[in-house]
């Protein structure tokens, strides 16, 4: 595995060693000795969650202050615009958001840990999400940053497309208004 520093304090790009063949390839998605001993993260994940979302499907900016979640996140079909927020008041990277193009062609895979905001935008036609967590989704917890909030600046490559948005992400709040990690 190869481990890529992001824009984001503590948060990783990790690529995994791909054994391609004729038959098609074999990588490991998960590896816990690994994940400590190359990329230093440590923990233990109770819950994996699996999605399928159509083109311009936007998911996001979720979060939960309790029972935060760390997230290790992947596309196994399609493409994604995978996008995170850096909550903690505390990180010298407060306020600052990075994305990346997550697929099932580059099979990289993003580690959000606790205090980040994450959410993607479906570029295929469709795609499916995979992605682990260091705690349990507890709806009651959950908050919504406005994906669009325009002092963000998230460059979501959207192209005229209108993303397709929940209710519950239409009504996200503007970051200046957010609850933050401290």
């Amino acid at each position: 595995m190869k481990v890529i520093k992001t824009s984001i304090a503590d948060a990783l790009l990790l690529k995994p060693k791909i054994f391609n063949d004729d038959r098609g390839f074999f990588l490991e998605s998960w590896n816990k000795k690994n994940l400590m001993e190359i990329a230093g993260i440590n923990q233990e994940f109770v819950q994996d969650n699996h999605s399928k979302s159509f083109k311009g499907v936007l998911r996001g900016m979720h979060y939960q202050l309790e029972k935060p979640q760390g997230k290790l996140v992947r596309a196994t079909l399609g493409r994604i615009l995978d996008v995170i927020i850096d909550i903690r008041r505390s990180s010298p990277t407060f306020g600052q958001h990075y994305a990346v193009e997550l697929n099932d062609q580059n099979h990289l895979q993003l580690w959000a840990p606790v205090g980040i905001a994450h959410g993607f935008l479906v570029l295929s036609n469709e795609a499916e999400i995979q992605y682990k967590t260091t705690d349990y989704y507890a709806p009651e917890f959950e908050q919504t940053i406005l994906w669009s909030d325009s002092k963000l600046g998230i460059d979501w490559k959207i192209d005229g497309l209108i993303p397709i948005v929940s209710t519950k992400d239409k009504e996200g709040i503007a970051f200046k208004d957010a609850a933050y990690f401290d």
